[in-house]
């Protein structure tokens, strides 16, 4: 359905307001067109200035004090986005060419065949509205555009820039942003008892929803581990919490694992995310045990068991987000577990931030460059014994 579109003629013929009055009286009763009339360009203008709701203008060329190709060099300043039919007489075609060269959207000749006029603005109304439909794309997209921003801009600026160390043991994370906006977050801390807290996770859907849910999140995981609970409790705790007026049914897959830098153990609960590998010199990458869990977020009172490993000095336990095994390559092939394992086995005896951007870089060129679906996230502790 078209919208009442207004529309100004600019005619110096005194009997052309009644005509065209007569001629689309039913359309006006229905407010499907709007009429604004004016003799010359100079009343143009001040029509213009009073009327900001004029999208089409009909006018003339021939015209006193300002003609129609005058007015059509001062519409492309002052209103841009409306549409001009210009009217002239049949043999005048090099005055019509002009107007068209200075932007008129279409012409009818004179004497006017009023059927032509009415399907000469028909077109040109179509026109605008489909002109207003795309800015309002356009204005929904931008806004969208916006909104990836500002998650984007919220997700980095809660990541952890510098990465705890301690006399026997060393931290790294990165992650490479997709194009669109995840809920990748990773967060490395130390806690109580000489030990580091280490947290990587990835929270469903995209956007500042999940952005937000990711703030969530890592804030109550923090919370929670700095309060002394064991991995296990403080996942059942943030589970419950999340999964509280949690209207938009959102879910966080994350792995939270303490470690003990003075006896190397490495104490962790699973909630529905990819195992981390154990990497030993000498060895092929071993997948730690899963716990059993399931996203946080999705079952109240559900109770978390956790695992442990004893590290031995040399080792490393990578993390990572299903980024990684899921990148694509322009032939949609995957860079899966096995590629992750052979480059993790070539690196097993560099540092944390060199094994990470490793991995990254591995992705990048097998994926060829190309943009990914999802964030590439990895998270490296380092073991050295005492």
């Amino acid at each position: 359905m078209i919208e009442p579109c207004t529309i100004l003629v600019v005619d110096d013929e005194p009997d052309l307001e009644t005509l065209i009055r007569q001629r689309f009286r039913r359309r006006i009763r229905k407010d499907e067109m709007r009429f604004v009339f004016a003799h010359d360009g100079v009343q143009a203008l001040e029509a213009l200035e009073g009327h900001p709701e004029i999208e089409l203008i009909m006018t003339d060329i021939n015209m006193p004090r300002m003609d129609g190709l005058t007015l059509l060099n001062e519409l492309r300043t002052i209103r841009p986005k409306c549409r001009a039919v210009v009217v002239s007489a049949y043999g005048d075609m090099a005055n019509i060419r002009t107007a068209m060269n200075r932007g008129a959207f279409d012409f009818v000749t004179k004497p006017i065949d009023f059927k032509d006029l009415e399907l000469t603005i028909e077109k040109t109304m179509t026109h605008l509205a489909m002109m207003r439909e795309a800015l309002k794309h356009r204005a929904q997209l931008l806004a969208l555009h916006q909104e990836l921003r500002v998650a984007r801009d919220m997700q980095m600026s809660i990541l952890p820039q510098r990465f705890p160390s301690t006399s026997n043991a060393d931290t790294h994370a990165i992650m490479t942003p997709a194009q669109d906006v995840g809920g990748d977050f990773y967060d490395v801390f130390h806690l109580p008892g000489e030990r580091l807290g280490v947290v990587m996770a990835d929270v469903s859907g995209k956007g500042v929803p999940a952005a937000l849910f990711m703030m969530v999140s890592r804030t109550l995981v923090k919370g929670n581990a700095v309060s002394a609970l064991s991995p296990g409790e403080a996942l059942t705790q943030v589970n419950n919490l999340l999964g509280e007026e949690n209207e938009r049914a959102m879910f966080v897959t994350l792995l939270f694992g303490v470690f003990d830098t003075q006896n190397g153990t490495f104490t962790y609960a699973n909630a529905g995310h990819c195992a981390p590998y154990l990497i030993r010199s000498g060895q092929k990458p071993q997948e730690l045990p899963l716990t059993q869990g399931i996203a946080l977020g999705v079952m109240p009172d559900f109770p978390y068991t956790e695992d442990k490993v004893q590290l031995e000095p040399g080792d490393r336990v990578f993390l990572y987000t299903d980024g990684v095994p899921e990148a694509e390559a322009p032939d949609k092939e995957l860079f899966e577990n096995h590629r992750l394992e052979e480059t993790l086995q070539g690196v097993a005896d560099r540092s944390p931030e060199e094994i990470n951007r490793t991995v990254i870089e591995a992705v990048r060129v097998f994926s060829g460059g190309e943009h990914q679906s999802d964030d590439i996230t990895c998270l490296t502790l380092a073991y050295r014994g005492s």
